[in-house]
């Protein structure tokens, strides 16, 4: 005859016993039947000692409290006075349920979120000197609208046209070199540097070159306020500083421009 095997189901504690032991009777938690819960525990002690099973000391520790519960239940007690004595187990196994299904949706989320890391956000100050590309496109479709709108003709335009092409051609470098110079020598107000201009590809020169100052931070355009009517006078009130006071204009340095 062959020898029967007992598989008996491990648990994590006591409570975990108990926990089993309640669901699977289908006690009421609230007013548990202290001798079939003491009798199933028990009957657990019995067929694990019966398989061998080293039981912890907490095991037995609990059997005695079951047993130390079940001797007070019969004995007289005045019920308004006197606790029940299956109050401190009855809320132990209470809490170790909501432990139980608190670690369930806690190893649901682990499972999901487990593998995944947060990264801080970092600390990036803005650059104020970007100066973002133009889209030639962009300038083009602006280029046809203002043409279109202004209803010029097409031999108006070859006209317009002949006119910048056939322009004397004023190189930036030299435009570049005598505005650093006249900063040296005193103040220049953005109002009358353009004023001083002799024809429109002068003023074209003079404004590309200070878009190439402003952009290597070798000048600035610095702005005040009259202190009386808090107003900015653009032709007295609107000049350009050399922020490089040591800048000396060489060959070199025109060539990147």
């Amino acid at each position: 005859m062959d020898t029967i095997s007992y598989k008996l189901e491990t648990f994590e504690g006591p409570l975990d016993l108990l926990v089993s032991l309640v669901e699977k009777n289908k006690l009421n938690i609230e007013d548990i039947p202290i001798d079939i819960l003491c009798a199933q525990y028990m009957d657990y002690m019995d067929r694990a000692a019966e398989a061998n099973v080293e039981l912890a000391c907490d095991f037995l520790y609990m059997a005695s409290e079951l047993m130390l519960i079940k001797s007070r239940m019969l004995l007289p007690r005045d019920p308004e006075k006197d606790e029940d004595p299956r109050k401190p187990l009855v809320d132990a196994i209470i809490e170790y349920q909501k432990t139980k299904l608190a670690a369930a949706e806690l190893a649901d989320l682990y499972a999901r979120f487990g593998s995944r890391m947060a990264k801080e956000t970092d600390d990036i100050s803005p650059d104020r000197t970007f100066v973002r590309d133009q889209s030639t496109e962009l300038l083009m479709q602006a280029l046809s609208r203002v043409l279109k709108e202004a209803d010029l003709s097409e031999k108006t335009l070859h006209k317009d046209f002949d006119v910048i092409v056939n322009a004397p051609r004023i190189p930036v470098q030299d435009v570049i070199r005598d505005l650093v110079r006249d900063l040296k020598s005193g103040e220049v107000y953005l109002d009358t540097y353009f004023r001083s201009s002799a024809n429109r590809q002068e003023v074209i020169a003079k404004f590309i070159s200070i878009l190439e100052l402003l952009k290597s931070h070798t000048v600035a355009v610095e702005e005040t306020e009259d202190s009386e009517t808090g107003v900015t006078d653009v032709a007295t009130h609107l000049k350009i500083i050399l922020l490089k006071e040591d800048f000396e204009v060489t060959d070199e340095e025109l060539e990147s421009y």
